[in-house]
């Protein structure tokens, strides 16, 4: 049949361990699925987020949680960039040329459109997997399918008399939250599947803080639960499965592995592959391989698996102070402090407007700057002192740094809060530091953002707009960055792009000049993949990327 079909037939006779990625965790990008491809060999299955026939927003932030290490609610809400964008991604890696299996998923609420999803991913999958089993998705999706014996078979069924061309094969990825998987998978198989996927999240689960719900989405704020308080569960769905369909049928293993153990149980009963999904997010990123390998080669993982619960965990604050530096910026000032430095960030939470990534601008007392550009800060901008909110993380790494005599600091906008904890590294190594910043405009005896800050530390400038967005570039001259220099950028893109290229036309190396990419993230643990710039997840990696990094990937700023 296809190379999926050879690789996986059978194999649960032959005990060898075949390691896969799973739907909606890591490989979510095709910069990801590039990366597993090229850099994680021990992967043999690589398996791409869900996708729609049309663009899909997915559920408000927060989409995880996690109640204890290692344990996973989640509520991602299918989340996709539409076939129309995602297909052209899928066949530029096709041409490169694909060393794993390329598992393609897909998710709609009606015949009709999982006819259109397979046959336009049919050219560049080996294996195309039904999602019909999210347990968190809109009405109509999901297992609102999945737990339909007689939608399962309608749908295909459908699909195969459809398109009977088809030369990829086709998974139905089931929910294990029916009293008979066994049977819906016999149903599955019996009606044209190759094979079945399972297990998708348990639930969906209700998680609170305070008495309050974490999560937000269309079914009350409740989310799958998915990590190791499944695998117990996932290993019985399996089995069940196996009895039910018998030998032939391919059956993709999922749910709560994170070990070696974990595996073998899985491969014992009954699968033909073993998928990792939510334990990625302990593992750090230059260890990806020789984790995977440890679970491929039934070794000890301890090593490789973090136990840094903080990222995850949530710690109550008080707003002590609220200030507005402008018309739409905030100096939030709580309770308690962080030990947050340089690259990396954490969550502003509060249930009632759901959470955001944010640098922190000082560690004591724990202070936000933070510009009204959405729903999220809107309503942080109602919060008065003396109200609650929380903070998640810290997320991302702290900065690697040339060391240098002098260091040149050019900040814009908010961005500007980012350089108040670099800057108290860099004088922690004896760096000179000049440091400017530019601002939207200012009143006449108003000071920069944290210029009280930023002047202990050496050459402070403030430089406004007004009206010439980027302003503070006309002050850089080629003598700023002579002998041993280096430069670190933060604020809009246009800016921190314009800025470099400044400087490099002045003869800065760019291993040099560092820019802080604050990425959209979702997990700020490494799920959700939006944060990816090239090969690096900035929630794992840090935001500061040398400007070498950005040329040689071609990444935008």
């Amino acid at each position: 049949m296809n190379k999926a079909y050879d690789l996986l037939h059978l194999n649960h006779k032959k005990g060898k361990v075949l390691l896969a990625t799973v739907s909606g965790v890591a490989t979510t990008k095709s910069e990801l699925i590039r990366l597993f491809d090229r850099k994680v060999p021990s992967v043999d299955i690589i398996t791409t987020k869900s996708f729609q026939v049309v663009p899909n927003e997915g559920n408000k932030m927060p989409v995880i949680t996690s109640p204890r290490l290692g344990d996973f609610g989640n509520s991602v809400g299918l989340r996709n960039p539409g076939m129309e964008k995602a297909y052209p991604e899928l066949e530029e890696l096709r041409r490169e040329g694909l060393r794993a299996i390329l598992n393609v998923s897909v998710s709609a609420n009606s015949i009709e459109d999982f006819i259109t999803l397979v046959k336009k991913f049919d050219p560049v999958a080996d294996m195309i997997e039904l999602n019909l089993s999210c347990p968190h998705a809109a009405k109509g999706y999901g297992a609102s399918i999945g737990s339909d014996p007689e939608l399962v078979r309608a749908y295909i069924k459908g699909i195969n008399e459809a398109y009977p061309e088809r030369k990829s094969l086709l998974i139905a990825k089931l929910t294990p939250n029916v009293e008979d998987i066994g049977a819906i998978a016999r149903i599955a198989t019996r009606s044209g599947a190759d094979g079945i996927a399972a297990i998708n999240t348990v639930g969906p689960k209700e998680y609170y803080i305070d008495g309050k719900p974490i999560l937000f989405n269309k079914i009350g704020g409740k989310g799958g639960a998915s990590g190791e308080w499944v695998k117990q569960r996932a290993v019985e769905c399996i089995r069940e499965i196996r009895n039910a369909i018998g030998d032939d049928p391919i059956i993709l293993g999922m749910g709560g592995v994170s070990t070696a153990e974990d595996a073998f149980d899985m491969l014992s009963a009954g699968a033909d592959s073993v998928g990792i999904g939510s334990a990625i997010a302990r593992v750090e990123m230059s260890d990806y391989e020789a984790y995977f390998n440890a679970v491929k080669s039934g070794k000890d993982v301890s090593g490789y698996l973090g136990n840094d619960h903080k990222p995850l965990e949530y710690e109550k604050h008080v707003i002590i102070d609220k200030t507005m530096y402008s018309p739409d910026t905030i100096i939030l000032t709580l309770d308690g402090k962080s030990d947050c430095q340089a690259g990396e960030f954490c969550f502003l939470f509060f249930s009632e407007a759901g959470e955001r990534p944010f640098s922190v601008a000082k560690n004591n007392p724990l202070t936000f700057i933070i510009k009204i550009r959405g729903p999220f800060t809107e309503a942080v901008s109602r919060l008065e002192k003396g109200d609650v909110i929380y903070t998640r993380g810290l997320s991302g790494k702290p900065i690697e740094n040339p060391k240098t005599d002098k260091a040149l600091l050019i900040g814009g906008g908010t961005g500007t809060v980012v350089l108040n904890l670099l800057a108290e590294k860099l004088g922690k190594e004896n760096t000179k530091m000049d440091i400017r910043v530019g601002v939207p405009s200012l009143e006449e005896g108003q000071k920069g953002l944290m210029q009280d800050e930023l002047e202990k530390y050496g050459s402070y400038t403030v430089i406004a707009d007004d009206g010439k967005p980027g302003r503070v570039l006309d002050s850089l001259k080629k003598e700023d960055v002579d002998g041993d220099t280096a430069a670190y950028i933060v604020g809009p893109s246009v800016m921190m792009r314009k800025a470099a290229e400044i400087l490099l036309s002045f003869g800065l190396d760019p291993e040099r000049i560092l820019i802080s990419l604050e990425k959209n993230t979702m997990c700020g643990v490494g799920l959700c993949g939006e944060c990816v710039c090239g090969e690096k997840l900035t929630c794992k990696e840090g935001t500061f990327l040398p400007y070498s990094y950005i040329l040689e990937n071609n990444l935008e700023v």
